[in-house]
């Protein structure tokens, strides 16, 4: 079985000789820390050998679920925010159809994602959306009081009920929540739910090999069975034993850190050519931006869709300021072939490229724009994916994961922690006059005049 890789050759050349190999001693220190759990935020380490502590029946408990609600609805809506939901949306558009949403096939369930935003008028759109439509609802949050996704599920659950009766509900409502405390949790017990539970030890954004990965994608229709081996083969092959010359995740944390605090580079642009893989790169994101951007430190994430975007974002990456690196996520072989037709008329001169498969254009697309950038200055990685499927997505995930823990290390912060997350919901409870928040309330109006 192939294995996805990394060329980090068109990084190198922007260090000084030797500046990658330089990092090992710091980044085996790193790993070291995260395998013997000294490292800051130890208490949410519970990612690091996830993979291969999922069993069979594990699997079948999730796919027995995943398989009622595939039976019962037509639509299953995940409410969740952040890690709750941009995995499970990363890996079914990475695999799924590029117009899913619009083919009802009989076999799957239309997969949509709400309790992400306060959008009133996406809300009511949902809602009408699904006035005739028998739908399901998974419900994730480990607290259940997180603002956007309270209110969905209120909204959902009462539809839902409504539409198809209470006891019916029940079947097609799960909870995966924290196993004893919050407001999800005693809401699953008291509706008497199915729920799963996430981990305490894992936080939202390593979370995408636990049920709250999983159970969505499982009711879209793919293998969990081989993305998580596929997870699992990659954390034997990052391992804290493995040479940091064979071990892709040692070495993508340690060039992007040379590329930080040696190369002056302040922004990573994570790119893809293949458009299925917009929300990976939204996934990633969240992982490597709540990760390492604390303590007035850490690589800004952003990303790109191209070739879509270099007609909007090109020239400033070619010849802007000097201070990003890039990624691109190459897949070697797209799932389905079509050529590029021939034109009697030949009006727009293409008829040059007649007969060659489109993504032989679309290779030499990403090569000239990766020399090119490269001529801008803008050193670049490449992520190799033999094909998008759950093997490769599996082993794509674990690699962002363990790489993400390592390089945060290096870079001295503590990657599990978000401290900077509830800066906004203070404020905003504040504003709405939360019981509790009266002294912040008036100190917020003061400013405000």
């Amino acid at each position: 079985m192939k294995s996805i890789s990394l060329d980090i050759t068109k990084a190198e050349q922007f260090l000084a000789a030797g500046a990658v190999a330089a990092y090992e001693p710091n980044v085996k220190a790193a790993q070291e820390s995260l395998e013997n759990g000294t490292c800051p935020g130890n208490d949410f380490l519970g990612w690091l050998h996830l993979p291969t502590s999922i069993t069979p029946e594990f699997i079948a408990e999730i796919q027995a679920v995943a398989d009622t609600l595939r039976a019962k609805c037509e639509v299953v809506v995940v409410a969740g925010i952040g890690g709750s939901y941009l995995g499970a949306r990363a890996v079914i558009e990475a695999l799924g159809n590029s117009f899913a949403w619009l083919i009802r096939d009989g076999k799957n369930p239309t997969i949509l994602f709400a309790g992400n935003n306060i959008g009133e008028d996406y809300l009511a759109e949902l809602t009408d959306y699904l006035k005739d439509k028998k739908f399901g609802v998974i419900n994730i949050s480990k607290s259940g009081t997180t603002t956007e996704t309270a209110l969905t599920f209120r909204l959902l659950k009462k539809q839902c009920e409504a539409q198809m009766g209470k006891e019916t509900a029940k079947e097609v409502i799960v909870a995966v929540t924290d196993a004893k405390r919050g407001a999800a949790r005693t809401c699953a017990d008291k509706e008497g739910y199915k729920s799963f539970v996430i981990p305490d030890n894992v936080g939202g954004r390593f979370s995408v090999l636990t049920p709250v990965g999983l159970l969505p994608i499982a009711c879209a229709g793919f293998d969990i069975k081989a993305l998580v081996t596929g997870a699992q083969d990659m954390e034997k092959a990052t391992g804290v034993d493995v040479p940091f010359a064979e071990n892709i995740a040692a070495r993508y944390a340690a060039v992007r850190n040379a590329l930080y605090q040696e190369g002056g580079k302040k922004i990573e642009i994570m790119v893809n050519y293949q458009p299925k893989l917009h929300f990976i790169a939204e996934w990633w994101k969240q992982l490597y931006g709540e990760s390492e951007g604390k303590d007035g430190k850490g690589i800004f994430p952003a990303s790109c869709d191209f070739t879509t975007d270099l007609h909007s974002m090109g020239q400033w990456i070619q010849d802007g300021e000097r201070t990003i690196f890039e990624t691109v996520i190459s897949v070697e072989t797209p799932n389905r072939k079509l050529d590029f037709p021939s034109d009697e008329e030949n009006l727009d001169g293409l008829n040059f490229l007649a007969g060659k498969r489109v993504d032989e254009v679309n290779k030499m697309a990403e090569l000239g724009t990766r020399l090119a950038h490269v001529d801008g200055g803008v050193p670049n990685l490449c992520i190799n994916v033999p094909e998008l499927n759950e093997y490769y997505i599996g082993q794509l995930i674990y690699f962002f994961e363990i790489a993400c823990g390592i390089s945060g290390n290096v870079l001295g912060v503590n990657p599990f922690n978000q401290p900077g997350v509830e800066a906004y919901k203070k404020n905003m409870f504040a504003l709405l006059n939360k019981p509790g928040y009266e002294a912040e309330s008036k100190a917020i109006r003061e400013r405000l005049g």
